[in-house]
């Protein structure tokens, strides 16, 4: 009888007329980039969600950026590693290793690239500009306090610039010493071939590269859709703190009911639609919709499954602060106990208990 937002409320059909199953009280596991402050600059605009957006967020926390045909996210670093995944256009990346090797490559839809903390680098958008999602090992982080080259340099008295660069104060006149960041992304003329843009260092090129081609990568087939992992134990070395799965699901199946039992999960949801229940222990569980642009979040060790609500392919990135990717399967858990000891719990059947010895990580 009273005033409703109908729109919102269609997006979260599971809040607004949960499961019967939903019991008890969980915190918000979901907040989307859509309502997420945008900051809009000449060279693009970045939104973020943090731990201040989704407060179970401890972990992780992510930034969604666009940068113009040449538009340039300014040269800076920060104390938290910073993992990529490119969800369109192309980008050229640059950074530098404490050993003073020099790295820089050209990223496309699909590819990573991970920083560790404290190295500093650079991203500048190519022809036809980009898009991607920043993630960083901390859930409070802010792209808002970064170290910025500019800063750094309007922060510091002439005199020990010149005496740091050989050079005279006079060549330090036309620094940036605006009060708003407005370097922070802005426009750039686009970067010539790579060939020509490299600089050659005299300690040489990072011998580990910072970038990855996950899509390149061969998929993990199950009857209900395919995953690529990577992480630094089998196929990205560098991501040392951030290890994440690509996930798609067909319409009609379910990414098996499952838990993580060394991490929270981080999610950001690339396509289709889903529906996920948590399990949080102690009879809770809470039933939560997602869509493109979405950032979903599971607590450690609560259990959770993942289910195409949609007509199309459910796509979507499972990320954890971890150098590696684990989990365990419900299926696998009860395959693998003696068969009597489940039946006395749960009282199954013969055909059921010989149906769960099927490896199932993406079901239909």
């Amino acid at each position: 009888m009273g005033p409703r937002n109908v729109a919102l409320e269609r997006e979260n059909p599971d809040l607004l007329v949960s499961p019967r199953t939903d019991n008890g009280t969980i915190p918000n596991l979901k907040f989307s980039f859509a309502t997420a402050r945008n900051r809009v600059l000449s060279g693009g605009w970045a939104r973020e969600v943090t731990i201040r957006e989704l407060p179970s967020a401890t972990e992780l926390a992510g930034v969604n950026m666009r940068l113009t045909p040449g538009g340039i996210r300014e040269m800076h670093w920060h104390k938290e590693a910073e993992w990529s995944y490119m969800l369109a256009g192309r980008a050229r990346i640059t950074a530098v290793d404490p050993d003073g090797r020099n790295f820089i490559d050209d990223v496309g839809e699909g590819d990573l690239w991970y920083f560790p903390g404290g190295t500093p680098h650079s991203i500048q958008g190519l022809e036809e500009g980009c898009e991607f999602l920043l993630v960083f090992d901390d859930g409070h982080f802010s792209e808002n306090e970064t170290f910025l080259i500019t800063d750094l340099f309007k922060h510091l008295p002439l005199e020990v610039l010149a005496h740091n660069f050989g050079v005279p104060q006079a060549a330090f006149k036309d620094i940036p010493v605006d009060i708003v960041h407005d370097r922070y992304v802005f426009a750039g003329q686009v970067p010539p071939p790579i060939e020509q843009d490299a600089v050659r260092s005299p300690a040489g090129s990072v011998v580990q590269t910072f970038s990855h081609r996950l899509l390149e990568q061969e998929p993990i087939k199950c009857p209900g859709g395919q995953v690529r992992i990577a992480d630094s134990i089998t196929t990205f070395p560098a991501s040392k703190t951030v290890t994440c799965a690509r996930v798609e699901i067909e319409p009609g199946a379910m990414r098996e009911i499952h838990w993580h039992p060394t991490t929270d999960e981080w999610q950001y949801y690339l396509s289709g639609q889903g529906r996920m229940t948590v399990f949080a222990s102690s009879e809770k569980a809470r039933t939560f919709d997602y869509r493109a642009g979405d950032v979903g979040v599971v607590p450690f060790a609560m259990a959770h499954y993942v289910e195409n609500t949609g007509e199309d392919t459910l796509c979507f990135l499972e990320m954890f602060r971890s150098d590696h990717f684990a989990d365990v399967s419900l299926n696998q858990w009860m395959a693998l106990t003696p068969p009597e000891l489940v039946k006395a719990h749960l009282n199954l059947s013969h055909e059921t208990m010989a149906a769960l010895h099927k490896d199932k990580q993406i079901i239909v």
